[in-house]
């Protein structure tokens, strides 16, 4: 029997990252825990490409373009959505979780989801580093894995 996994060794991989400005304050810490992860586990700097964009709703377009490239081994998109009082947050929630499998699938290019869902701030903060731990360095961990997995195939 034939086993196929990945590893966490990002030595020689190039990943992208596209991060949501819409909730910076949140964001910038994903993509903190991101980029320190991937570089903890062997990744140089200089392969690691970051785009921003204006929200989570642009997520999958960005990282799409940047997965049909072929430049890249893994995109992460990261992106932090916070329930509000109207229906808002399922359309985008929906879209942008729909849009980013769709991508994933026709490139055939490992694209994660780190796009936090929360009810509050509270729920955000706790998955930036709080004691849920850090949802950007899980983010960077599965793109690695998901990279080598990816070559195995």
């Amino acid at each position: 029997m034939n086993q196929l996994e990945g590893t966490l060794d990002g030595t020689g991989k190039k990943i992208a990252i596209v991060v949501a400005r819409f909730n910076d304050f949140v964001t910038s810490k994903l993509l903190d825990g991101a980029t320190q992860a991937l570089i903890k586990n062997g990744v140089d700097e200089k392969d690691i490409d970051v785009a921003w964009v204006p929200g989570s709703f642009e997520l999958p377009f960005v990282a799409s373009r940047l997965a049909a490239s072929k430049k890249r081994d893994a995109i992460i998109c990261l992106g932090a959505l916070i329930r509000g009082d109207t229906p808002h947050f399922d359309y985008i929630s929906e879209a942008a979780s729909l849009g980013i499998e769709q991508a994933s699938r026709e490139t055939g290019i490992p694209i994660i989801f780190g796009v936090l869902t929360c009810e509050n701030m509270e729920q955000a903060m706790d998955r930036v580093g709080g004691k849920v731990g850090h949802k950007g360095e899980e983010a960077a961990c599965a793109a690695i894995e998901m990279a080598h997995l990816n070559k195995q195939i």
